[in-house]
């Protein structure tokens, strides 16, 4: 554990200086990224995702219905650019469906 400073950091910084120094930023996008698609896609497709993995920069998601895989992979690169842009940063370049 680092000594502790006389200077004043905020909640914020010091809260980015804890993820940055311990590497846990990937973690924290693979969380956020479950939580987006849950707001992003709704509550209906939602019910039917079943498994959600961000692997590097692959999204893949698991769906129980066949007709709402296909429906969706339509729209593949639409719901890539709102998923990235409700992230900030170009996280997610492509997305499989299974």
């Amino acid at each position: 554990m680092s000594k502790r400073t006389n200077e004043h950091l905020s909640i914020a910084d010091a809260l980015k200086e804890f993820v940055d120094k311990n590497k846990l930023q990937k973690g924290l996008d693979k969380v956020q990224v479950r939580d987006v698609w849950n707001d992003q896609m709704g509550p209906a497709i939602a019910k039917y995702t079943t498994n959600i993995k961000l692997d590097r920069d692959t999204l893949y998601v698991q769906l129980s219905s066949s007709v709402l895989r296909e429906e969706l992979s339509y729209g593949k690169q639409r719901i890539i650019d709102n998923l990235n842009e409700t992230l900030g940063k170009e996280l997610i370049q492509k997305l499989i469906l299974r």
